[in-house]
């Protein structure tokens, strides 16, 4: 795809997006299976669902902007999915893990943060306010998890790896 102008960096960029979210479907149930602790494992779980519903959301945007919704390689989402999936192969305690699957999850929703972000000021610039809407929610639940994801650190999760 030639990038002519700013909606077909937006196109390029939401293709981008759209592959990374099913991405982290895939990579989620994993983590899920890799935690001991409850607390983390319940906002996986819930994250899982809202990230579906962020894909459904995508297709929406594609759709309101002309587009087919399909996904171009998301090698960055790819690598951080590679090092999560790596640090889950290492002998830790399980609170350690716990720990590392955080620090994971937040690696993912940084990446998330910063590609929406994008999305939402190239789509403000170009008048597109249906999707900028759309785009503006996933960006807020992006924020939330990440939030949640530090609480939870800070709260349980590192004070029990510290020990």
């Amino acid at each position: 795809m030639k990038l002519n102008n700013l909606k077909d960096l937006l196109i390029h960029e939401l293709k981008d997006i759209y592959n990374a979210e099913q991405q982290i479907t895939k990579a989620l149930p994993k983590m899920i299976k890799a935690t001991s602790s409850d607390t983390l494992k319940k906002a996986f779980e819930e994250h899982l669902a809202v990230t579906e519903r962020q894909i459904e959301r995508l297709e929406k945007v594609f759709e309101l902007i002309g587009e087919k919704a399909k996904g171009e390689k998301c090698k960055a989402m790819e690598g951080i999915i590679r090092e999560a999936e790596s640090m889950m192969d290492e002998k830790a305690d399980a609170a350690v893990m716990d720990a590392a699957l955080i620090a994971s999850a937040q690696r993912v929703e940084h990446y998330e943060i910063a590609a929406y972000g994008t999305v939402c000021t190239y789509a403000k610039q170009l008048g597109l306010n249906d999707a900028l809407k759309l785009l503006v929610k996933t960006l807020e639940e992006e924020k939330k998890t990440d939030e949640n994801l530090t609480m939870i650190a800070e709260q349980s999760v590192n004070i029990k790896a510290e020990h």
